[in-house]
């Protein structure tokens, strides 16, 4: 999840294979999604957190080299398919 022009933008990252990656872009700008958001999203995409799964939360600059650039926030949590879990 990041936050992508002024809305947050959940994602699920899937390896290995050239599909693109399902997103939900939420309609709230400025608002970070709360953890029932989250969840509903990633549910919405066939997804959900791993048992146990923490949402992490990482900054980086958007520019690595000049220190006063803008920072990007970026959040993760391992998912599996509901389709996985129900199996």
């Amino acid at each position: 999840m990041s936050l992508n022009g002024g809305r947050w933008l959940l994602f699920v990252a899937l390896r290995g294979t050239p599909v693109a990656w399902p997103e939900h872009s939420f309609e709230q700008p400025d608002h970070l999604p709360t953890f029932t958001e989250r969840t509903q999203a990633l549910s919405a995409l066939g997804f959900e957190p791993v048992p146990g799964a923490e949402w992490l939360w990482t900054e980086f600059s958007a520019d690595p080299a000049d220190p006063a650039s803008p920072v990007r926030l970026l959040a993760y949590v391992r998912v599996r398919s509901r389709e996985e879990a129900t199996a």
